[in-house]
């Protein structure tokens, strides 16, 4: 991945999830050609979400996300998919990181009831 401001934010993310979290695992899944580095995964007791980078947005996706809460409106993206939901952050977006923070301790406790 290209150092620049995804790679910042996903390093945000990843310490938002890890803070909500601790002992959630991170693997590095669908390795291929054209992303030999793979689709960081992090679950717990199931999977949580996925972090992915793009030109322009840096997408999670949440597996359950049509399932969660979402009173801050933290879902921005795959608003019509069934079961996942996701959120697509631009250069310059602003993250409520405290909501963030409890929409995954909202999938993680969906993983465990």
């Amino acid at each position: 991945m290209s150092v620049d401001w995804r790679s910042d934010r996903v390093e945000q993310i990843r310490a938002l999830i890890v803070e909500a979290e601790p002992a959630v695992i991170e693997e590095a899944k669908w390795k291929k050609a054209s992303n030999p580095d793979g689709v960081p995964t992090f679950t717990a007791d199931g999977l949580i979400c996925t972090l992915e980078t793009y030109k322009d947005k840096v997408k999670t996706t949440f597996a359950k996300g049509a399932s969660l809460a979402d009173p801050s409106g933290l879902f921005n993206a795959s608003l019509d998919a069934g079961t996942r939901r996701a959120i697509d952050l631009h250069e310059g977006d602003e993250l409520d990181t405290a909501a963030f923070v409890d929409l995954v301790r909202e999938a993680v406790a969906r993983n465990r009831a």
